[in-house]
């Protein structure tokens, strides 16, 4: 099925007996490395154990709570901002702005699809898999005078940063900003195919050398991970963990990229 799905999303053959590019190491990874630790640091709420124990728990998001059941939230005791995820998928966030102006019945609906009938299993990253269903609520994060939360996201391998991608302007949605940075945050030629380049407008925030030291704690355990993180006027905030950068599709401009990053990727079976 990953051979397939590969082929479709890429159109290309995948190799697996020696595969060269960041794109086939990232399906070899789901296939062979199976450490069990990454379904603790895919929890969206789990995971907060894990950064703690790194002696960084000062980086987490403030949480409100914890949801088993949607009917376990009670929205009145909410603040006015605040940010549901469900800790076993991508993409299932609500941002609530104004709480007077979010639909309550509606938020309830989808948040239950989401615990009761989301399909984990569409890219084959198995270490959502056994990830226990939940809602969490974090503190919701201001953005910037430009209506921008920047999100920066560390590419690590064998605890090291190699480079960080950085995205803006994702109010935008499909239209947002993604440019791609050296580990000393210089603007590299390479860009995600499809998406508007930064075009080197992103200075490189305060306390930046503090976030690589963070992302390389945060990866040591683990051949690649991508470390995400926030750094609003020099706090920085944990984001999230994530093994398979696009599940292993994305395409670059130029190619080359993904042989540049593949390099860099040591694969080894656990």
């Amino acid at each position: 099925m990953i051979k397939l799905q590969y082929y479709i999303k890429t159109k290309r053959k995948l190799n697996l007996k020696s595969p060269l590019r960041f794109t086939e190491k990232l399906q070899w990874y789901k296939l062979y490395y199976r450490n069990p630790l990454m379904t603790v640091c895919v929890d969206k709420y789990s995971v907060r154990e894990y950064v703690s124990s790194k002696g960084l728990g000062h980086i987490l998001i403030p949480l409100y709570g914890v949801y088993e059941r949607v009917d376990d939230i009670n929205f009145e005791k909410l603040p006015d901002k605040f940010v549901l995820k469900a800790t076993n998928g991508s993409h299932t966030n609500i941002i609530c702005e104004d709480k007077s102006n979010l639909d309550f019945n509606k938020t309830r609906k989808l948040l239950d699809n989401w615990i009761n009938s989301r399909t984990v299993k569409a890219g084959r990253e198995w270490p959502y898999y056994i990830v226990k269903p939940r809602i969490i609520c974090e503190k919701y994060l201001e953005t910037d005078e430009n209506n921008d939360l920047i999100d920066y996201k560390f590419i690590c391998f064998d605890g090291k940063v190699f480079c960080v991608f950085v995205n803006s302007e994702r109010y935008l949605d499909e239209n947002m900003r993604f440019g791609i940075y050296s580990r000393d945050f210089e603007h590299l030629k390479y860009r995600r195919k499809g998406l508007r380049d930064t075009d080197n407008t992103i200075r490189k925030p305060f306390n930046y050398e503090k976030m690589v030291e963070i992302a390389e704690i945060l990866s040591e355990d683990f051949p690649h991970v991508r470390v995400d993180l926030y750094n609003i006027n020099g706090n920085i905030y944990f984001g999230e963990l994530t093994f398979f950068h696009g599940s292993g599709y994305v395409e670059f401009e130029p190619d080359d990229f993904d042989f540049v990053l593949g390099s860099k990727f040591r694969l080894i079976k656990y």
